[in-house]
């Protein structure tokens, strides 16, 4: 399936893993009015903060806050797992009253979607980058560049987070709940945009495989578990390092000649 300029189209992601906490938006961004059409307050969420001024003390006072809350929650959630932690015990190890939370975040679920929203945005701009760039290609060697870019994307996305990673991972492989809902969307849309780039090499000669969806799924799972293998300290090798193996295995089996 292609786009208008013979581009390979590339599902448009769901939306998940969005920073649902309040505060500065992007110019021209949706409310959360607009998004649902109805009132945080008549939805029992406690009305935004104004942030302030640009840069100015409560404007960073109330990031401050933000971030706290969000690197409580990463460590209790590695610690119990996202069900298992009560917003009482991320208000508490971040040093506010638990009335305080809901002033920055609507839910648990907006937590889990904050602590996870950078690193899901980078993979889904690597991908939908590799979708454009195969689609553009010509040659074999472009696709392989093509591939690579993305791959090395992906390593640089992940590398500087891996708690985030792990977080992801674990909750992946764990029941979905109304607060992971969106890691499972994204573990999807991760799985669905591998197939259909793998579906592209297929198409261009680059790769032999009786079915696409075996094969793409078999890279995303053992991509998977070399990142666990390295978070729980099963693989004594650099994080980079890692990265660069990572690069290999999206690279192999796609052959180098031209069509």
């Amino acid at each position: 399936m292609r786009g208008p300029r013979g581009e390979p189209a590339l599902a448009r992601p769901h939306e998940g893993l969005r920073h649902r906490q309040h505060g500065p938006r992007l110019a021209g961004e949706d409310t959360p009015e607009r998004q649902h059409g109805v009132p945080l307050s008549k939805r029992g969420k406690v009305p935004p903060q104004r942030p302030g001024k640009a840069g100015g003390k409560r404007a960073r006072n109330r990031q401050q806050r933000t971030d706290a809350l969000i690197e409580a929650g990463l460590q209790l959630f590695l610690e119990r797992g996202v069900e298992n932690v009560p917003i009482d015990d991320i208000a508490r190890e971040a040093g506010m009253a638990k009335g305080n939370f809901y002033r920055y975040f609507d839910d648990k679920g907006a937590l889990v979607d904050a602590i996870l929203g950078d690193v899901a945005a980078d993979v889904r701009t690597a991908m939908r980058k590799c979708a454009v760039s195969l689609g553009r290609a010509e040659t074999s060697a472009e696709m392989n560049d093509a591939y690579a870019t993305m791959a090395q994307e992906l390593a640089v996305a992940a590398v500087p987070r891996l708690p985030r990673v792990r977080l992801y991972l674990q909750e992946n492989r764990a029941p979905a709940t109304p607060s992971t809902a969106n890691v499972h969307t994204l573990a999807q849309e991760l799985s669905e945009g591998a197939i259909h780039l793998t579906e592209v090499a297929v198409e261009h000669g680059m790769l032999e495989v009786d079915d696409p969806r075996v094969s793409a799924l078999a890279v995303v799972g053992a991509v998977e578990q070399l990142a666990l293998a390295l978070l729980h300290g099963r693989l004594d090798a650099p994080p980079m390092e890692v990265g660069r193996i990572v690069v290999q295995m999206v690279l192999h089996g796609i052959a180098t000649r031209e069509p």
